[in-house]
């Protein structure tokens, strides 16, 4: 049987299949029949080397990694060289494989400066709209309003109006979309990040993972300045001095540039003895670890970046039937609703009294989870966006 279509995938942040979304939508694709090829760099600590891998019929192009950026001009080198190597792979891609359509996910939005020029060939253009840039320079410091806010403003205002079809994450992300892009709102599809229940099964809990303690407190996702993982080891120290809890035991896991300044401070701060980081762990081991949490949390402070972003964590946690204390935030508000319990933006004290009060009430923490898991089943997992990236894709093509 003939391919419905072409489709080539670029992306610039994390290798696939480690983007687990990125991986999720080719997948789809895939299995709908597309003809599916992903650009993106290797992976760092020897993971996801190969230049060129074919993984369940997926081919993959690989370039190796950029060095970890620091400052403004280690920013703009990054982008111009994965540019580069993008574009170098995308005439191989277009000359062995082909393609009618390429995908490309922010950040950054520098991809339709390639489209621009594939478009005169007859290709078309999907913007699959991940991140808030503008909002997350200003969540990892840069000024609102700047040189280098405003040119982040105009990269993603180019990449919405050269898109022909804008898959986007959440309903924030959609009006971003329709007011700052002036995309019209027939073409912007939403396709949430849901968890994939073939990649996240339920295991017995294991309490020897819990080294002793009666009960185990966990954390997933990246470490980046924004995320307000330093926020969960003051809110930590206080459940531990100021609550008397000394029966709890954190675990961290996931890895980012600011883990090893993150262990730093763990140990500034007396906390060696019960909280730890494992840094990236495999799926088993999540699975592991997330199917003997008593409560998870999501410490991600107030930012308009992260008001407005939907974080994969909080519907990795209810996929697991857990308990989560957060920050209270727009989108992680929607996507949790009864399965978390909400700290004022911010407030490392109140955070931990959360803490404190879910693990003394195991009827209202179980029920919690229990609303989690069937939030996700029946709204929230991957099974329910799958149908929609597929029906942005029939657009697309039907409107050829």
């Amino acid at each position: 049987m003939a391919s419905p279509g072409k489709i080539l995938i670029i992306v610039q942040n994390l290798p696939v299949p480690f983007d687990r979304r990125v991986w999720l939508e080719a997948e789809t694709l895939k299995e709908a029949g597309y003809r599916v090829s992903v650009i993106c760099p290797t992976g760092k600590h020897g993971k996801f080397q190969a230049r060129h891998e074919v993984l369940d019929d997926i081919h993959i192009y690989r370039y190796p990694a950029p060095p970890e950026a620091n400052g403004v001009l280690g920013y703009v080198f990054e982008f111009a060289y994965c540019w580069v190597m993008t574009a170098l792979l995308s005439v191989k891609v277009c000359l062995t494989r082909g393609f009618d359509v390429i995908q490309a996910c922010n950040p950054p939005e520098t991809y339709f400066l390639l489209a621009w020029f594939y478009k005169l060939f007859g290709k078309r253009f999907v913007f699959d709209h991940h991140d808030l840039s503008p909002e997350m320079f200003v969540a990892k410091g840069g000024r609102k309003g700047g040189v280098l806010y405003r040119g982040l403003l105009l990269l993603e205002k180019l990449t919405f109006k050269t898109a022909d079809v804008v898959i986007t994450t959440n309903q924030s992300h959609r009006e971003i979309a329709l007011k700052r892009g002036g995309v019209s709102e027939d073409v912007i599809f939403i396709v949430r990040s849901g968890p994939d229940f073939q990649r996240l099964r339920i295991l017995p809990p294991e309490e020897e993972l819990k080294e002793g303690f009666h009960y185990l407190v966990c954390y997933l996702g990246e470490m980046c300045k924004q995320d307000g993982v330093d926020l969960a080891l003051y809110a930590a120290k206080h459940l531990r001095e100021k609550l008397g809890r000394d029966d709890v035991k954190f675990v961290f896991m996931g890895g980012g540039p600011e883990l090893d300044r993150l262990r730093d401070l763990k140990s500034d701060l007396g906390l060696d003895d019960f909280v730890e980081f494992t840094g990236r762990v495999s799926d088993h081991d999540l699975c592991r670890y997330l199917s003997t949490a008593d409560v998870c949390i999501d410490p991600d402070p107030y930012t308009e970046w992260a008001d407005q972003s939907t974080m994969n964590k909080i519907m990795e946690y209810m996929a697991f039937g857990k308990p989560i204390v957060a920050f209270d935030l727009t989108e992680g508000r929607f996507s949790a609703q009864e399965a978390a319990v909400y700290a004022k933006p911010n407030d490392v004290q109140e955070f931990a009294r959360l803490i404190d009060d879910l693990l003394d009430d195991e009827p209202r923490h179980q029920a919690m989870g229990r609303f989690g898991r069937r939030r996700v089943e029946d709204a929230l997992s991957w099974e329910h966006s799958a149908p929609v990236l597929l029906q942005a894709y029939r657009f697309l093509f039907e409107s050829e």
